[in-house]
């Protein structure tokens, strides 16, 4: 025989990818060092990388819904508590990416104008430098040296322009979605003997 189950919250739309969790209680989900109420609570750490672990193994344009499986713990306000939590927590991870990416983009600048200006003064010098030494040798070597230099300097911020910027805003991203996402909560009713702490 199947155990009863009974659900509240969110419809879930077809072709929503689940990310389900199972816990005993709804309090697992939260932080237990957080002393604020549960509608402002964090999400405990493991419970949170856990939902974007799964989120992250999801194709990136299909809706999401997160379903959480109880099995004990049973009030009316349970799936709002649960859907606030979430929204909440999320919508504090994308605020944080968000103000990541702008001091990225911040650090960038700065780098960049630090970036041109060795780049300037290396090429001047380079210039000085074979007009004062003879060409070949020594001062070909030193004038290049210092023309690598130059460019050494720009690695940083065409790195920061190229590469580190968008998985900050892929992250963004996600936790939007995540935000947005249906939250149902799954009351399975097990037999006294079956549950396990």
């Amino acid at each position: 025989m199947t155990p009863a189950t009974l659900s509240a919250g969110d419809d879930i739309p077809s072709g929503a990818q689940p990310i389900e969790v199972r816990v005993p209680e709804l309090a697992r989900l939260f932080n237990a060092i957080d002393p604020s109420p549960f509608r402002e609570r964090d999400l405990d750490p493991a419970a949170e990388e856990f939902i974007i672990d799964w989120s992250r193994d999801l194709p990136a344009d299909a809706p999401l819904a997160l379903i959480v499986y109880l099995s004990r713990s049973r009030s009316a306000d349970e799936v709002a508590v649960l859907r606030d939590a979430v929204r909440e927590n999320f919508e504090r991870r994308a605020v944080t990416a968000r103000r990541t990416l702008r001091e990225l983009f911040r650090r960038g600048r700065v780098s960049l104008l630090i970036g041109l200006g060795a780049l300037a003064a290396s090429v001047t010098l380079g210039d000085l430098l074979r007009t004062l030494l003879p060409s070949g040798g020594v001062g070909s070597l030193l004038s290049e040296s210092i023309l690598i230099g130059g460019w050494v300097a720009m690695w940083r911020p065409l790195e920061i322009f190229l590469y580190d910027w968008w998985p900050i805003r892929a992250d963004e991203r996600l936790f939007l979605r995540l935000r947005d996402m249906p939250v149902r909560i799954v009351y399975e009713e097990t037999a006294p003997t079956s549950e396990r702490e």
